[in-house]
């Protein structure tokens, strides 16, 4: 485990809105986690044991974005208090973190999860440059912990208006693949045909629920492990992840004259009254 601890821990970085089930994914880590294991009655008392210990901070921008109430309260807090984030489904979450906290700084987390944001929105620099500096990371120093990012969905809009996707191999939306590589040229988008891929400390996923599927296969990967192996069976099994390869069943063209039978068929439905 990261800096000999056997304490995880992770940051989901939702600096505006994300997708409710690109962040979703974030539990199947915690499935992983000592403290989720040992909640269970039907696990053997030593299982738990073997698992680490995770903590997760949820880190939004910075206090001087809108993101944040200007009005503390009575109580004048010397951080202004965020405001709740916006997920789809009508889902909202209070962060614990901003990109100022010391404790989700560089070098601090093992995991930086990036869920997909709205891909038109827009991020100041202090939002991008947070990002930024937990993919690009010196070699590791004594004390410090090698960040690993993972882009989920449209996290891949985020990360690349970072900078972070210049000369790496990276997955993204299967049907946003023309607009990523437009968007991003330094970047070599493979989408089309993987579901998952890593590229160094950065490892990203298709579109929603393969994010499922990049974090028991970040788990599962012997180069830097986290999570021991029959913590990580354990769990995968249990979420029922894990199971879908690498490499998409289906190909590209398939893919998308599929997606437009659909809309075709749906055009000549016509709404309810």
């Amino acid at each position: 485990m990261a800096g000999g601890t056997e304490v995880v821990k992770i940051g989901v970085f939702i600096p505006s809105e994300c997708q409710l089930l690109d962040m979703a994914c974030i539990d199947v880590l915690f499935m992983m986690s000592r403290e989720y294991l040992g909640g269970l009655p039907m696990i053997p008392k030593h299982i738990p044991e073997l698992a680490p210990s995770v903590e997760i901070f949820y880190i939004t921008a910075k206090a001087s974005s809108p993101n944040f109430n200007p009005d503390p309260g009575p109580d004048r807090a010397e951080h202004r208090r965020p405001l709740l984030l916006p997920l789809t489904a009508g889902v909202k979450i209070q962060p614990t973190h901003d990109v100022s906290s010391p404790e989700v700084q560089p070098g601090m987390l093992d995991i930086l999860l990036v869920p997909g944001p709205d891909p038109g929105a827009s991020w100041d620099e202090d939002t991008l440059g947070f990002l930024r500096e937990h993919v690009v990371q010196e070699e590791e120093e004594e004390g410090r912990r090698t960040t690993d990012v993972l882009s989920v969905c449209t996290g891949a809009f985020l990360c690349g208006a970072a900078g972070v996707l210049e000369g790496r191999k990276v997955c993204g939306p299967r049907g946003l693949q023309d607009i990523l590589r437009k968007r991003f040229p330094g970047a070599m988008f493979v989408g089309d045909e993987f579901r998952w891929c890593r590229d160094g400390n950065f490892w990203s996923c298709g579109g929603i629920t393969n994010g499922n599927d990049l974090v028991a296969a970040y788990a599962r990967s012997s180069e830097r492990r986290l999570f021991p192996v029959p913590i990580v069976e354990i769990a995968c099994k249990m979420a029922e992840v894990g199971e879908r390869g690498q490499i998409y069943e289906q190909g590209q063209t398939r893919f998308t004259l599929g997606f437009v039978w659909l809309l075709v068929k749906a055009w000549f439905v016509k709404p309810s009254k």
